[in-house]
């Protein structure tokens, strides 16, 4: 079996925001050789912008250089109207499988509202890209143009859930997010999960929670990832918390979590045999 994180970062310059690693920089093959030593095949980059400015064209340089081990989701600033031709095409860059804006801060909350991104949905939906966001932090916002564009395809990014909660508060919002399950053109990304547990490996007071969430969703909407320069624990107990720590994730289902879903769903053209 392949695996393929759905979301790592790599980035050349700056100082990197929360609990990610104080580290000027953290390059394609310094991640290529982590990967290797976790068993890792391939990885889905989300340029970190916020701290990097650069950080979207050395993600594109990357997976040009590797392209069987790297692809993109980028970005670009939404709501400046002489970037927008930008989405017309934006997959003809190497490795590029669509987009990825975090929207953490409240204030950037506020283009849900204040029709800043109202544009955006559309013009995705029209050019087939499937857009990821820190969903957990606004679901009936998320709901919201989930239903409104059937056919764009939204990920929620680290499991949807609470991003600052830790234990049972991260879940505190589990039914809403179960609920989103409905709509199928919403998928969730279960990387980062580690984080959510104040307890050692293998993290076992939350995996109950995640368990709900895979049975909502299911083996090809629940996709397995790191972000792993913000994990306290090593790359491979974040594969194996996966692989070996949970009993009801195992066969087909667990190929499809560890890397054949997210490749079939951002249309990924990896071989995984």
């Amino acid at each position: 079996m392949k695996i393929v994180d759905a979301q790592i970062h790599i980035w050349q310059r700056g100082k990197p925001s929360g609990l990610h690693r104080k580290v000027a920089s953290f390059t394609a093959e310094e991640a290529l050789r982590e990967m290797a030593e976790a068993g890792v095949h391939a990885a889905v980059l989300h340029p970190p912008v916020s701290w990097d400015a650069d950080a979207n064209a050395y993600a594109v340089q990357a997976a040009a250089a590797y392209p069987e081990r790297f692809a993109v989701m980028g970005q670009f600033p939404p709501r400046d109207p002489e970037q927008r031709h930008r989405i017309e095409g934006w997959r003809n860059q190497p490795g590029m499988l669509g987009l990825r804006w975090a929207l953490l801060h409240p204030e950037e909350q506020t283009w849900l509202k204040d029709g800043s991104l109202d544009w955006l949905w559309p013009a995705a939906e029209r050019e087939g890209l499937p857009i990821a966001m820190m969903g957990g932090l606004f679901l009936p916002e998320f709901r919201r143009i989930a239903e409104a564009h059937p056919k764009l395809k939204l990920v929620l990014d680290h499991c949807g859930l609470v991003r600052t909660g830790q234990d049972e508060a991260a879940f505190a919002n589990l039914d809403e997010l179960c609920a989103l399950a409905a709509l199928p053109n919403v998928a969730v990304k279960a990387t980062g999960a580690p984080h959510y547990s104040t307890e050692d490996y293998p993290f076992r007071n939350i995996q109950d929670g995640l368990h709900r969430i895979f049975d909502a969703f299911g083996p090809k909407r629940f996709f397995w990832g790191t972000d792993i320069t913000r994990m306290r624990c090593s790359y491979r107990e974040c594969v194996t918390f996966f692989t070996e720590e949970l009993p009801w994730l195992q066969g087909e289902d667990l190929e499809w979590v560890m890397g054949r879903g997210v490749c079939e769903w951002l249309g990924w053209d990896l071989n995984l045999d």
